[in-house]
């Protein structure tokens, strides 16, 4: 073991143990060299870039990673097509590092391809509770996640579900960032600046309600408040803006939380009707990003969301040992392993707690400061943006709702 290996670790453990304290497990963060922790092929080359295997493909066998007393279980869409293979694929690499920066001798992850399909994902889900694993990462499917969150009991393991979308569940905690978090810390970005009076448009259902309790909560740090909160889908933006205008004639700021849908309509509309004034502040929500952000009628609005190139210290050794660029799925893979490992490092397979994850003062990982509610939902500090001619111009380097 080299020396600045050596170092590395004992540098890890202590900021493990610091569990109770602000940013205790910061052992998320690597600074070791990446000739320390080389990830290799099968046949011993250089591990290419998930493109490589894009097309879906018959679910892969089960991956062993470490040989640690703590045993971990990770559910990943490696041999999915588009968009969830490449996801997948990207966090079993980053995994791997965190494995070799912290985690061969204090987990044992066993890693499982879902395939993509939500009933293998939740067959491999059922295993992986029954396995004896103190801790399991992911599914990725919605249909998995969801049946996971409906299981009771006090022997079932804690989860890190990696759905997109994901709102939470006790126990069975979201690690994407998700709408409710982006609004929640975007509109708390502007109270910060002084605006009382906010209005809230978001979709509807659970998820809408899940989104407006977590923005008023934010608010309610600086002194304000929601003095509406809406709800539009079928009834169209211009009855959704009616509807506000009904019952607020002079809101300071606007947030558009609009779910699935696209947001352009709806900020149309109230620009139509004179409702975004100069003095009135536009807040998006990462999941504008979904539709684009190039239509004019959003200039000016700005968004609190994750910047996908900017996963801090590990991304020059991740690009160097698996030869493409890492992006914030190579963050999630790595800071949930990274977090195994430093809960089994200070406290061992007692350690994984929900007080231990639930720990207030959060953690800091690849992508910042993060940190899990009672509820199951994540909270992270991330980048505040403005939308400048269909771009994303960073105004503060972080800002967060909690």
């Amino acid at each position: 073991m080299t020396v600045s290996r050596q170092r590395y670790l004992r540098h890890g453990a202590l900021l493990a143990l610091a569990l109770a304290l602000p940013l205790g497990l910061g052992a998320c963060q690597s600074g070791t060299g990446s000739e320390d922790v080389l990830g290799t092929a099968a046949d011993g080359s250089a591990a290419s870039a998930p493109a490589a295997a894009a097309k879906a493909g018959p679910a892969k066998a089960g991956e062993t990673l470490g040989k640690g007393p703590v045993k971990v279980a990770m559910l990943l869409p490696l041999s999915a097509g588009g968009t969830a293979g490449d996801r997948g694929r990207k966090m079993r690499d980053a995994a791997a590092l965190a494995m070799a920066d912290l985690g061969n001798d204090l987990i044992t992850l066993n890693v499982e391809d879902t395939g993509g399909n939500d009933g293998r994902a939740r067959t491999l889900t059922t295993g992986a509770l029954a396995s004896g694993a103190k801790l399991v990462i992911g599914p990725s499917e919605q249909g998995a996640v969801r049946q996971l969150a409906a299981i009771s009991g006090a022997n079932r393991p804690l989860v890190l579900a990696l759905a997109d979308n994901y709102a939470g569940a006790p126990g069975v905690y979201s690690v994407r960032l998700n709408e409710a978090d982006s609004a929640a810390a975007g509109a708390a970005a502007i109270a910060a600046k002084g605006p009382r009076k906010f209005v809230l448009f978001m979709a509807e259902g659970e998820a809408g309600k899940a989104v407006e309790k977590r923005v008023a909560n934010s608010l309610s740090i600086y002194g304000a408040s929601l003095a509406v909160a809406l709800p539009f889908g079928s009834g169209g933006s211009e009855k959704a803006v009616a509807d506000m205008m009904a019952l607020v004639s002079d809101p300071q700021a606007v947030v558009i939380a609009s779910g699935g849908a696209n947001p352009a309509p709806l900020v149309s509309a109230l620009k139509a009707k004179g409702v975004l004034g100069k003095n009135v502040t536009l807040v998006g929500s990462n999941r504008w990003l979904e539709h684009g952000i190039d239509d004019p009628v959003l200039q000016g609005a700005y968004i609190a969301t994750l910047d996908s190139a900017e996963i801090g210290p590990i991304a020059e050794r991740f690009r160097k040992t698996y030869n493409y660029e890492p992006d914030v799925n190579v963050a999630y893979g790595y800071d949930t392993v990274a977090l195994a490992a430093g809960i089994a490092s200070a406290m061992g397979p007692k350690g994984f707690t929900r007080k231990v994850i639930e720990n207030p003062t959060g953690f800091r990982g690849s992508t910042g400061v993060f940190r899990f509610r009672q509820d199951g939902a994540g909270e992270r500090a991330m980048p505040f943006f403005r939308i400048d001619k269909g771009k994303l111009t960073q105004i503060e380097k972080s800002t967060s709702g909690f």
